[in-house]
């Protein structure tokens, strides 16, 4: 492809302006690179706006403006509209051009852009992340890459600002089912985090001496140094929502029946966090698993 990312000379575009979106665009803003963006409303992209970010009208307009153009929106509806749709990226990309996706989304559907988008000339690469609100804002995401080798060496420059670990996982579509393999991990996870501070708090131990113990041992995970604190001071805001959540653990689940694989742990998973949102907490952090396992034990804090 004829483009490489190059601060102070390639111009970026960027569509989705959520917990995690707003972030990784401003890291590229601060690496050196002009950015277009699109929100919903202008309003919303206020901050980017007046760090210097230009708002545009519609995806298309995005991209027509626009060397390589980023997507991090919430479901594959969304992926669909911005991108295939006939106001999305692909309308407004000239050949040579590159189209990243960065939403957690369906495999199949990368594939399809990628389609859709090489028909024309234009390079598409599917980027999905993991690492949180956190992760975002220090631009050291976990970036799991598909597409062409030449294609993802040409954005590489910009996965660089956004992220630390950043693996090219194979041919179109390979980012997502790498980051249905992250979720996989998460979802069971989650739950022996929350049972843990759930028992931890009913045994009465001081929660955030028994992290400290156990966060640096055998039991050492991310969702355990990162969100059992924000549990024990009762801090349910998102770093990833729990809506966008189930939606990852549904894509997992329909893909492992296409390949005839069971996974029970991860259902159970998605069968809990489907409580959380019954109880109205679908736009908590994950950590709200915590709230519906205090219902179930009949405990009231």
């Amino acid at each position: 492809m004829g483009v490489k990312a190059e601060p102070g000379k390639t111009k970026l575009g960027w569509i989705g302006t959520g917990v995690m979106g707003r972030s990784m665009c401003a890291n590229l803003m601060s690496a050196g690179y002009s950015m277009t963006i699109y929100t919903r409303t202008e309003e919303k992209g206020k901050d980017l706006i007046a760090k210097g970010a230009k708002w545009a009208k519609t995806p298309k307009d995005v991209a027509e403006q626009s060397d390589i153009t980023f997507t991090m929106v919430g479901y594959p509806y969304d992926v669909r509209d911005v991108n295939l749709g006939p106001h999305g990226t692909i309308a407004g990309s000239k050949k040579g051009n590159l189209i990243v996706d960065m939403t957690t989304s369906e495999p199949s559907l990368a594939i399809e852009i990628y389609e859709a988008a090489k028909a024309k000339g234009i390079g598409s690469v599917d980027a999905p992340v993991s690492g949180g609100d956190i992760g975002a804002k220090n631009g050291t995401l976990s970036i799991m890459i598909g597409g062409d080798a030449a294609d993802v060496e040409a954005v590489t420059p910009c996965f660089e600002a956004m992220g630390k670990t950043i693996k090219h996982q194979g041919p179109a579509g390979a980012g997502q089912h790498t980051k249905m393999v992250n979720q996989i991990l998460i979802g069971p996870t989650m739950i022996a985090v929350c049972e843990a501070m759930l028992y931890a708090y009913q045994s009465g131990l001081d929660p955030l001496k028994v992290i400290e113990s156990v966060g640096s041992g055998g039991a050492a995970s991310w969702a355990i140094n990162n969100l059992g604190p924000r549990i024990v001071k009762r801090d349910f805001e998102p770093g990833f929502y729990v809506e966008h959540f189930i939606k990852d653990m549904g894509i997992a689940l329909a893909e492992a029946k296409k390949m005839r694989i069971s996974l029970p742990g991860l259902a159970l998973a998605e069968q809990l966090y489907l409580a959380v949102q019954a109880q109205g907490f679908e736009r908590k952090g994950t950590q709200a698993l915590m709230l519906a396992l205090e219902q179930l034990s009949g405990i009231k804090r």
